[in-house]
């Protein structure tokens, strides 16, 4: 009986946890629970080196037209042996603030190494990496990969340690289980823009593949990040929310 009992209070606060959603957001593993999830921003593995604000959970958050619309790029991704996995969804303004911060501060320079070994910190606003405001805010963009169904494991993150530059060889850097995209995720640098034409046939293949199923079922890429994708008839176009990710 007392196990019962537990059953049912923790599904109870499941439920709880996601009728706190706002109208028209949805988790995404509820649309679709076989696209992995790594999402960086809850952890320290990411530019700004610590869990960022508002990333309470490592769960991905989208509007459930988003949400639904990636459930078909992962159907198609399945037929041929491969899987998405996302490394953020919907993100609060108060993380976008948090990228600001750091931005703005010259000292932190911990995570230079992997993530944007070229370029000083300075030029990252100007350069269109990071920005005031984020469309991950309207809940409908996506920063996401390819990797084969059956991946193997990925290297373990150990915090600012031996760190590898993001536009190193896969064998070189950071050692995530994507198929080979040119960049590791968040590499501020001119290798990241989808079309560079400076990378080997395969790495632009690999793009192309994510770009074309992504364009297919209604998302636009951000030309500067090739892992950074927009549903391009979101419904809500004009309002960043601020509510965290739990």
């Amino acid at each position: 009986m007392k196990k019962l009992f537990l059953i049912l209070s923790v599904l109870t606060v499941f439920r709880q946890a996601h009728a706190e959603l706002p109208k028209g957001f949805v988790y995404l593993s509820d649309v679709n629970s076989s696209v992995v999830q790594e999402i960086r921003y809850q952890s320290s593995h990411n530019f700004v080196g610590t869990r960022v604000d508002g990333y309470l959970s490592p769960v991905c958050i989208l509007t459930r037209q988003a949400a639904e619309a990636l459930g078909r790029v992962q159907q198609d991704l399945e037929l041929i042996g491969f899987s998405l996995k996302v490394y953020d969804c919907y993100r609060p303004q108060k993380a976008v603030d948090h990228f600001v911060r750091w931005a703005k501060d010259p000292k932190d320079t911990k995570t230079k190494a992997e993530f944007y070994p070229g370029e000083a910190k300075e030029t990252l606003f100007k350069k269109g990496f990071i920005a005031s405001k984020s469309g991950h805010s309207r809940g409908s963009t996506v920063d996401l990969t390819i990797i084969p169904y059956e991946a193997s494991e990925q290297e373990e993150y150990i915090p600012h340690i031996k760190l590898r530059s993001c536009e190193n060889t896969a064998a070189s850097r950071f050692g995530d289980n994507s198929i080979d995209m040119g960049t590791g995720f968040d590499c501020f640098s001119p290798l990241s823009a989808t079309e560079n034409e400076s990378l080997t046939e395969k790495q632009l293949s690999n793009r192309f593949l994510l770009k074309d199923l992504m364009k297919k079922y209604g998302f636009v890429n951000y030309e500067k990040e090739w892992w950074h994708y927009t549903l391009e008839k979101e419904p809500f176009p004009k309002t960043f929310f601020n509510f965290d990710v739990k």
